[in-house]
């Protein structure tokens, strides 16, 4: 899926709001940068079906890194924008799906 900001985020049958077939509710409307690749996924299991490595996680000293992107108004946040968002972009105001926070180890260095 190619974003307004010419951003392409991998993924299985992604939408033009970042949906995958995996995570596909009105508020699944991000994706990530991965650490590893540098590649935009729309989720982990993505990653983990397509691409050729596994994953690593964003080390906290680089969280102002922008590897988050709303897939509503497509802003590149950084990731500690994204953490401490309350699960609302903060440029459009598109709601998170909260349960993503269950998730941030996969993603980033988290306790």
């Amino acid at each position: 899926m190619q974003g307004k900001l010419n951003v392409d985020v991998k993924g299985k049958t992604v939408d033009e709001h970042t949906r995958c077939t995996h995570y596909h509710s009105t508020r699944d409307v991000i994706a990530i940068r991965m650490k590893c690749c540098n590649e935009y996924y729309a989720c982990i299991d993505c990653h983990t079906e397509t691409a050729d490595h596994a994953a690593c996680v964003w080390p906290a000293a680089e969280f102002d890194a922008k590897a988050v992107l709303c897939g509503e108004c497509y802003h590149e946040l950084t990731i500690a924008e994204y953490l401490q968002s309350g699960h609302q972009c903060p440029f459009c105001k598109a709601n998170f799906n909260p349960g993503c926070s269950n998730h941030y180890h996969y993603y980033f260095a988290v306790e």
